[in-house]
């Protein structure tokens, strides 16, 4: 798992551009996969899985916004996370 200075360096405008929008999908994005893996192992952890489900539905929100402002970021952001849609 990186590390969420990490990840700003890699999506942020700065080191500490923590609120731009490709880097809160940037952040949602590492703890989902990471959530993800522990649900695999852990089936019965419906705690969890509650909160995956709210984390999956804020990223989902984030990057509609994205679609309505930035197109272009929003392609080269999905593609580099390698999100589908």
């Amino acid at each position: 798992m990186r590390t969420k200075a990490e990840i700003i360096k890699d999506f942020g405008k700065s080191a500490t551009d923590t609120g731009c929008t490709e880097v809160q999908v940037a952040i949602l994005t590492e703890r989902i996969n990471h959530l993800t893996d522990h649900l695999r192992t852990n089936k019965k952890d419906h705690h969890s899985r509650l909160g995956l489900m709210k984390m999956v539905g804020k990223r989902r929100r984030l990057l509609d916004y994205m679609i309505k402002k930035d197109l272009d970021g929003y392609r080269t952001l999905i593609s580099k996370l390698g999100i589908r849609k």
